[in-house]
């Protein structure tokens, strides 16, 4: 009874502020207001907590512009918690956007959705990411190009900052600002997870999405921990692997720091 209780509340709250805000970001998204990169952090803050998803930030947004963060990527709740703390705009592989829900989602909240096996297309879809950062969005890579286990950071893979790069020439300043973030889920229920329970909130590519969806609803108490690091100014003579391999570094550090329950030197 409780569970259900649980899943009907989590939808009533979503389904309200969606009713309430989905028009104005459609709107926004026609004229290309601003609106439209404030109106989802609002939703994104209404739906973690219909999802029992608290969030809590160590360190600050980078205040520079040009912006990309660059997370570690455990699953779909990431983006609900990036969003719910700053106005950003994901990069995402072009097979999210016909997902259901979360590319409905996806495209409201004007992400820019690449095709990484088509080199052709990579110029443009830079170019446009470029032009976004350059235009102030903050931009969003999850640079190991998948989604993990919640334990760990994955490879990350130095080509897909290329876009930091076609940004430096179009920055007042000629750099472009990398700041490396950490998600952790730490607790549910309030009780530490350990290595065992942290898949229950991580979504790797091999499990369905609904029954994941629905077993995070059902739990409806997760401790997620946003940990901003020092970011890294990225300029015309910068190199990509040595910029993506302190990036790496730095999120591993903070995320292993936040999993073991320790402060960060």
């Amino acid at each position: 009874m409780i569970v259900w209780l649980r899943i009907a509340y989590a939808a009533i709250v979503i389904v309200t502020a969606s009713i309430l805000l989905m028009p104005f970001q459609l709107l926004s998204l026609y004229f290309d207001w601003r609106l439209r990169r404030t109106l989802p952090r609002l939703w994104h803050r209404v739906a973690c907590h219909g999802l029992g998803i608290r969030v809590k930030v160590h360190g600050r947004l980078e205040g520079r512009r040009p912006l990309m963060l660059c997370a570690n990527h455990a699953s779909w709740m990431d983006i609900m918690v990036l969003s719910s703390i700053a106005d950003v705009a994901f990069i995402a592989k072009i097979e999210v956007r016909d997902w259901p829900i979360f590319g409905l989602l996806a495209r409201l909240q004007k992400s820019v959705f690449i095709v990484r096996e088509e080199k052709r297309k990579t110029g443009a879809q830079a170019s446009e990411i470029a032009s976004r950062m350059a235009d102030g969005e903050i931009v969003v890579l999850f640079p190991e190009g998948t989604t993990s286990d919640g334990n760990r950071l994955l490879e990350v893979k130095s080509s897909l900052f290329g876009a930091a790069a076609m940004a430096v020439p179009h920055s007042p300043n000629g750099s472009v600002f990398v700041q490396p973030v950490a998600i952790a889920y730490t607790r549910v229920h309030g009780i530490a997870m350990g290595r065992y329970h942290r898949p229950l909130a991580s979504w790797p590519g091999d499990v369905e999405l609904v029954p994941h969806l629905l077993d995070i609803v059902k739990c409806a108490a997760f401790d997620a921990e946003v940990t901003f690091g020092e970011a890294v100014e990225y300029r015309s003579d910068s190199s990509r692997k040595e910029v993506s391999a302190t990036i790496a570094r730095r999120i591993r550090a903070m995320l292993n720091s936040r999993l073991r329950g320790r402060e960060i030197a």
